[in-house]
């Protein structure tokens, strides 16, 4: 970070580590729209194995890959069945409206997770006249609700509904480090699954989305439509390479600094409306009745926050913040109006 600044606006602010700059200086490249970089293809092998999939395929951002999986999984004027507060949803400018044929059906997700009975009732609503759902789009860790990860016996129950899933996991390998459970666990009852390099793992550009080899193959078609299509692209391949393989285990550290700043939180405002314990990953989003007040005392401390929506303030560790940030933050927190 900038001298003096402790930054959690998010996670995307990290800046590659000197082994990932030395690998993308150093690495063997091809044309990647011709299927001959190397580089890439290594990181789309390693990340295909990773979460159990057959085939994957690297993008430049989690909105591309989500965007895809949309075009993929679900036919013109069909419905998918997502979260209210999803990235898909709420995040991305409204690109499936741009950029597609389908529409959300958006069901309650404040706990982070989409229910059951919710996909089933979509599928019902068909007899009467509704559209009918083609897929369920789920977020895990679902950041609204606070980097909140998903029980695998209930992302496995809404599998079990007979949708086909796109699993965005933007931040899985959070997931993974926080409950124990794989990433190839989680993405078993999946159709794609999607995780972003740059967050967490702390590469400066690109994400995959893995599926079987007839849907990788779809998917490089529909990014080639997006405008997605890379040619070079092993120099920053070769830097998702190191933090596919070196960075997904110090996640621990980020999720520990997490609760620090939740337990902080807690303590100033007691009704934020958030419960420490809750906090297992690197996400802390409480309510704050004036978060442009608050975020200026806190620039005005050199710590940076932002916000979710019109009074929801969000703090994110990663990388780049350590534990003397940490407790600077802490300080600023304490005495914030």
């Amino acid at each position: 970070m900038s001298a003096g600044i402790v930054d959690l606006r998010s996670d995307t602010v990290t800046r590659p580590t000197v082994a990932m700059r030395r690998a993308m200086a150093e690495a063997e490249v091809g044309d990647d729209g011709y299927g001959e970089d190397p580089t890439v293809n290594r990181l789309e092998e390693r990340f295909a194995a990773r979460v159990g999939k057959e085939a994957a395929v690297f993008v430049p951002s989690g909105t591309m890959a989500n965007q895809i999986a949309l075009r993929l999984l679900v036919p013109p004027g069909g419905l998918a069945v997502v979260g209210a507060r999803q990235h898909v949803v709420c995040y991305e400018l409204g690109a499936a409206a741009v950029n597609g044929w389908a529409q959300f059906h958006p069901v309650p997700d404040d706990d982070g997770s989409v229910s059951p009975s919710a996909v089933d009732a979509a599928i019902d609503a068909v007899r009467h006249h509704h559209p009918t759902p083609a897929a369920v789009f789920v977020e895990n860790t679902h950041m609204p609700a606070g980097g909140v990860p998903w029980r695998l016996d209930a992302l496995e129950a809404v599998a079990a509904r007979g949708l086909p899933v796109h699993l965005d996991g933007a931040r899985l390998f959070n997931a993974e480090v926080a409950t124990g459970v794989s990433a190839a666990a989680y993405a078993a009852p999946t159709a794609t699954v999607m995780c972003c390099l740059s967050k967490g793992l702390g590469a400066p550009v690109g994400s995959l989305l893995a599926a079987s080899a007839d849907l990788v193959a779809a998917a490089r078609v529909e990014r080639k439509r997006l405008g997605g299509a890379m040619r070079q692209a092993g120099v920053v391949a070769a830097a998702g390479l190191v933090a596919l393989t070196s960075m997904i285990d110090r996640l621990a550290d980020d999720h520990h600094r997490a609760r620090v700043l939740a337990e902080a939180v807690a303590q100033r405002w007691p009704d934020a409306g958030l419960v420490p314990d809750r906090v297992t990953t690197n996400v802390v989003v409480f309510d704050h009745p004036d978060p442009a007040v608050l975020l200026d005392h806190l620039a005005g401390h050199g710590v940076l926050a932002g916000t979710i929506a019109a009074r929801t303030v969000r703090l994110m560790t990663h990388l780049d913040v350590d534990d003397d940030g940490v407790a600077r933050a802490v300080a600023a927190l304490r005495t914030a109006p």
